[in-house]
């Protein structure tokens, strides 16, 4: 594990959970900070539960933000990994969230599905006390399971529609008889949300490796982005799609544990600018 470095940027300090601007939608702030930046990187934040210590955990979380703040349109903390660590985890990450800078959107990747009553819990949970941008949801029982977080001002979920990983195939990409796919009954919730005029922005999870036979089919609502850099996703055929929406790229292990010299700060440079790259052919 790299040596803390504290302090890189001081400002970080006094960005609190509780001073997160809202006033406008979570899309049009995500835009904002993907123009600001000039970056479509979202770096994932995935401690893995292992020999360090909390501290030492926390400490690695807060140089991983300060060193990749500059090139992230968005930071992902995965809920699994902090479970993983109990209650310390939880904690580290209640703290963290306390903490990150405010005008960078924070997407939690919790991927909750339940009944509408436990929901609600979920989206206060998330909207009120952690006080973030976007939370990932699993869409399987249906919209009535979405509603609790669709009246939140400034605020998005991304459905998980068409995942990165290869049982995708079995549920998500698979024919039903009227020539949709399942995926499809997925943006069609997003799309109820969107003309009902709902506060929550609603997006889609589509995993970089399977993106190619199904960005056609996708609203130009924004898309969170996996599986460029260890699981290998090509960006050409996101790149050519022509689409408009602020969609982000995520990046998560080719960052905080890459077997190379290069600080987490060089290697989210390095993604950033190969996802720019992608986009300027």
């Amino acid at each position: 594990m790299e040596k803390f470095v504290p302090s890189l940027f001081p400002a970080l300090a006094i960005c609190g959970k509780m001073h997160r601007p809202w006033g406008m939608r979570y899309s049009e702030r995500l835009r904002q900070r993907i123009e600001a930046t000039d970056s479509r990187l979202c770096v994932g934040l995935d401690p893995r539960p292992g020999s360090a210590t909390p501290a030492e955990t926390e400490a690695f979380l807060r140089q991983v933000v300060e060193e990749t703040y500059s090139v992230a349109a968005a930071f992902k903390p995965n809920m699994a990994y902090f479970e993983a660590m109990g209650l310390r985890g939880i904690e580290i990450l209640d703290r963290l969230l306390s903490w990150m800078p405010r005008e960078v959107p924070i997407i939690l990747d919790a991927k909750r599905s339940d009944i509408g009553e436990t929901q609600k819990y979920y989206a206060q949970s998330y909207f009120s006390h952690w006080n973030v941008d976007a939370v990932t949801l699993n869409p399987f029982l249906g919209y009535d399971s979405l509603e609790p977080f669709l009246g939140w001002e400034g605020r998005g979920i991304y459905l998980l529609a068409v995942t990165s990983n290869a049982g995708s195939a079995d549920f998500q990409r698979r024919k039903l008889d009227d020539g949709r796919s399942v995926y499809q009954l997925v943006t069609a919730l997003g799309e109820r949300s969107r003309a009902a005029a709902m506060a929550t922005d609603v997006g889609y999870v589509v995993g970089l490796t399977n993106a190619a036979d199904v960005l056609a089919d996708m609203p130009d609502a924004p898309l969170l982005v996996p599986g460029l850099g260890a699981q290998g996703g090509d960006l050409a055929a996101l790149a050519a799609a022509g689409r408009t929406a602020p969609d982000v790229i995520n990046v998560s292990r080719g960052i905080l544990y890459a077997d190379d010299d290069k600080t987490y700060g060089q290697r989210a440079a390095h993604w950033s600018a190969t996802i720019r790259a992608a986009y300027q052919v």
